[in-house]
């Protein structure tokens, strides 16, 4: 590290801190290099030092050898136990100072800072409460498909659909008995309403907090579930999903941000994916549900279907009641002793200093962002905005919520009684949650580009077999699969979900919540929930079409995407795994073959004082201003 000290009367003296020697010892004078370091007008007023600004000073500094180019080094200011620390990035340009270093320069290590932090229950506890948020989005999407495919159901909202599907005299082809807008739109509306929403809770979480949002999308839930439960025509029946919808939109925003930043950087990918968990666990109970409703006399079951969606929703409620705010949010807003107290509570030390002033300094260039969707839009954005986006319209063209969806219909669509595909989908649910378990064990191990292509590769092979084995079995007129065929499609619907559920399915949300800066990551997050469930609303509204009008071409035309998809990854997406939030342009985006192309232009040195080399600048005092 550069280490900052008071230098008696005469100034500020500049240390150069080794961190490969075991004691950290300071480097020796050996060799007549002499490196001037120019600070002036460096601003630590924000960061509450005595003193505004540090004076105007020259210091030499003699070192042993020059900083090799694959090392950073880190300034840290010191006054009356007060600390700041400054990254020195110095890229490789043909300024003064990379001249007088042969070449080289201050760039980052390979690896990531790791801050003290211990797992402490407060931060799992935390965690399990907010990710209940996906425990209601997962219960919304299992539950659509399971009372879409209820007789009671289906004669009191959608009539026609219930006279194709029990009428064997209407002579329809089996793959369009559920070809029907008005039934697409039920289970598509919650997610045009969960994008409107993203725009309003966008705002709420850079404004009021991760916290506050997650308790707005309780509310809309809870009031989802009511209309829902009660609904009379398909008018309110629509409306309770919408409103269901809006708090998709809030918790989707809300939630995912607040797991990556409360959570220790070695275990953020396991903790994150508690919410893709929760997903899963809630469509494995909306299945479970739905096979028991089914099975009720007096055709009202499909309203206890809906109504047991209150469950998760009051547990978000209160969840959101109960959590802490998170420390990036509350020094986001200006709260910095709360912001203080908070990340010394969750991370079970005082050692907290170092993460504090990172925190601070990351948030104070956010402040500098007025339009964060503008600032999105710059040049040194498009990785993190690229993939964001690339990965949300993958995740839902991998077919997985035509699936989730419509698992109750499809199977009866190819040929399983209305028990058997009730069955059917619950042991496709239990996959999909243990394969999630999975993928918490694996992700912060193996790290996410292995867990994303190996995952390509399992899809695209399951989604082939079920293809041929429809197209041979189930014609318009025929669905006589037989007990062995039909064994071998719940197998293969089986081994696409568990790839995708240790893949796509959290690795989609993970990546981009901790991809972004902080000075974008509430519009960022914004975009990826909008992009996902724009997407997640098309598929949702045309996938019965196009399986009228694709037949059993409609796997192929999703495993055509999974070998686009893969290919992307191989090529665009780096590894995450274990680099902090905050130094992710750093670790990843400049390391990559091509990314790095969109952010080394975005200047030489992070900080607001300059830096020359043996006085010999453009300007005063030794200054290059053209660094």
């Amino acid at each position: 590290s550069l280490c900052l000290k008071q230098n008696g009367k005469k100034g500020i003296r500049l240390e150069i801190h080794n961190r490969q020697t075991p004691r950290g010892g300071i480097l020796k004078v050996d060799t007549p290099h002499f490196l001037t370091i120019s600070i002036f007008h460096l601003s630590l007023s924000t960061l509450g030092l005595i003193s505004p600004y540090i004076n105007p000073s020259q210091v030499s500094i003699s070192i042993h050898s020059l900083p090799s180019p694959d090392q950073s080094y880190y300034l840290i200011a010191h006054r009356k136990q007060i600390f700041c620390r400054i990254t020195l990035r110095v890229l490789r340009r043909q300024t003064a100072l990379s001249q007088a270093m042969a070449g080289g320069g201050f760039v980052s290590s390979a690896g990531g800072t790791e801050f003290e932090a211990k797992i402490t229950p407060i931060v799992i506890m935390s965690c399990i409460m907010a990710a209940t948020g996906g425990l209601m989005f997962g219960y919304d999407v299992g539950v659509s498909g399971g009372v879409t495919s209820m007789p009671a159901f289906l004669e009191k909202f959608f009539p026609v659909v219930a006279r194709k599907t029990q009428d064997p005299t209407l002579n329809n082809s089996n793959y369009c008995k559920y070809d029907n807008q008005g039934l697409q739109l039920f289970t598509s509306s919650l997610y045009l309403a969960g994008l409107t929403a993203t725009f309003f809770a966008s705002y709420t979480t850079r404004t009021l907090g991760r916290r506050p949002t997650m308790l707005i999308a309780g509310l809309f839930f809870i009031a989802g579930v009511v209309l829902n439960a009660a609904a009379q025509d398909l008018a309110m029946l629509i409306v309770g999903r919408i409103l269901l919808g809006c708090g998709v939109g809030f918790a989707n925003q809300a939630v995912p941000l607040f797991l990556s930043e409360i959570a220790p950087t070695r275990i953020r990918g396991a903790l994150n994916i508690l919410f893709q968990l929760n997903v899963t666990i809630g469509i494995l109970f909306a299945n479970l549900i739905n096979y028991g409703t089914a099975k009720i006399k007096g055709g009202w079951g499909w309203r206890l279907s809906l109504g047991l969606a209150g469950v998760p929703a009051v547990l978000l409620t209160v969840g959101a009641l109960l959590v802490s705010e998170t420390p990036n949010s509350l020094i986001e807003r200006g709260r910095l002793d709360e912001g203080k107290a908070v990340l010394r509570k969750i991370r079970g030390t005082d050692k907290i200093e170092p993460e504090f002033l990172e925190l601070v300094e990351a948030s104070r260039i956010a402040k500098e962002v007025k339009h964060p969707f503008r600032n999105l839009l710059k040049r040194k954005n498009r990785p993190p905005l690229v993939i964001s986006i690339a990965l949300q319209i993958f995740q839902q063209c991998t077919g997985i919520n035509a699936i989730m969806f419509y698992a109750p219909v499809l199977f009866n669509t190819v040929g399983f009684g209305s028990d058997a595909s009730l069955y059917s989908a619950v042991i496709t649910g239990a996959v999909n949650v243990l394969s999630t378990v999975v993928s918490i064990y694996s992700v912060d191990r193996l790290g996410r580009r292995k867990l994303l292509l190996e995952a390509g590769v399992q899809m695209l092979l399951s989604q082939v077999v079920i293809a041929v084995v429809l197209g041979i079995k189930v014609t318009d007129h025929s669905d006589d699969l037989g007990k062995g065929f039909a064994a071998l499609v719940v197998i293969m619907v089986c081994t696409f979900v568990s790839a995708f559920a240790w893949s796509w399915g959290p690795l989609g949300w993970l990546i981009p919540s901790e991809t972004f800066p902080l000075e974008t990551r509430s519009a960022g997050q914004s975009v990826t929930v909008c992009v996902n469930l724009l997407f997640t609303f098309v598929i949702a509204q045309a996938f019965l079409s196009m399986l009228c009008h694709f037949k059993f071409g409609i796997f192929l035309f999703f495993s055509g995407w999974v070998a686009v998809m893969s290919v992307f990854v191989f090529f665009l997406v780096p590894e995450t795994k274990n680099v902090p939030i905050e130094e992710m342009t750093d670790k990843v985006w400049a390391q990559h073959w091509l990314w790095k192309r969109f952010v080394e232009e975005d200047g030489d040195v992070e900080m607001e004082g300059r830096v020359g080399v043996n006085g010999k600048g453009n300007g005063s005092n030794g200054v290059d201003y053209s660094s």
